[in-house]
C-alpha cells in the first residue's frame, strides 16, 4: 500500500507537461513558457499519454542492469525514462506503457522511493 501522502500528490500518478494553446505543442517536464513560441505561447498544464514507443535506449550497468530509454509518446512528446524489462529483450519502436515502479529505498529500513517507470505493452 502506498502512503496517502504519496496518493494526494497528483503528479505522482500522471504524467503531467505542458500544451501551448498558440502553437499546439505538447512539452515535457511542464513549462511557464513555450520554447517554441516563447513569449507569445500560453502553455496551460496537460496530462500526457500513458504509451508510447522506444525511439532509443542505454543498458545502464550498475549492480543490476537497468534500461534508461527515450521514450516518444503517442503525441509525440518524447520524454526519458527507465524501462523495467529484461534489458536483453528491449528493442527500439517497441511499445510500452506507464507504469507506477519501486526505484529503490535509502537502506534496509529506509524510505522506500517509488515512481513513473515504464513497461513493454503486452
Amino acid at each position: 500500500m502506498v502512503p496517502r501522502s504519496w496518493r494526494k500528490i497528483r503528479y505522482r500518478y500522471d504524467l503531467r507537461g505542458s500544451f501551448c494553446e498558440s502553437c499546439g505543442n505538447y512539452h515535457y517536464p511542464p513549462r511557464n513558457f513555450c520554447p517554441t513560441c516563447r513569449r507569445k505561447g500560453k502553455p496551460v498544464e496537460a496530462i500526457l499519454p500513458d504509451e508510447g514507443r522506444i525511439v532509443s535506449y542505454t543498458v545502464v550497468r550498475e549492480k543490476e542492469p537497468y534500461v534508461v530509454a527515450l521514450i516518444e509518446l503517442d503525441n509525440g512528446t518524447r520524454i526519458l525514462s527507465q524501462v523495467s524489462c529484461d534489458h536483453s529483450k528491449i528493442k527500439i519502436g517497441m511499445r510500452v506503457k506507464k507504469a507506477f515502479r519501486r526505484y529503490g529505498e535509502d537502506g534496509e529500513d529506509g524510505i522506500i522511493h517509488y515512481g513513473t517507470k515504464f513497461v513493454p505493452v503486452d
